[in-house]
């Protein structure tokens, strides 16, 4: 399956309804994201199941802005709805694929789970803050 190119238009719609989503924000200035490119697409081919999807930051700067990018290439994963994984670098083709299986392998309602009780955490400690300000 072939890379969508994602847009601040598109991208959450592609998040939220892409099941599971790798997200490649590169640019063609960055040597790389350029080598980095055909191991994307390869996994893209081998994997058509799942979406694959790019972000150029220099067409897109308010999007790679928006997501706090500040290196490239930067690989992000989402899995109904939920982010994964973020990492900065070009991955190699086979810690690629290792990522691919462990982002399959989630369990979302554990992941969901944490999300809750990280977010529960925060709140106390914003409250003990608060109290100790």
């Amino acid at each position: 399956m072939p890379t969508v190119d994602l847009t601040l238009e598109t991208f959450e719609k592609t998040i939220l309804e892409g099941g599971t989503v790798f997200v490649d924000f590169w640019a063609a200035w960055c040597g790389p994201c350029l080598q980095f490119a055909p191991n994307y697409q390869a996994a893209a081919e081998a994997n058509p199941d799942l979406v694959f999807a790019k972000v150029d930051t220099e067409a897109q700067q308010q999007l790679a802005a928006a997501m706090n990018i500040r290196s490239i290439p930067t690989i992000m994963a989402f899995k109904d709805g939920v982010g994964v994984f973020a990492q900065a670098g070009a991955l190699p083709r086979p810690v690629l694929d290792d990522l691919i299986s462990q982002v399959r392998a989630l369990d979302m309602d554990e992941v969901r789970a944490q999300l809750a009780a990280q977010e529960a955490d925060d709140a106390a400690d914003d409250e003990v803050s608060e109290q100790s300000a």
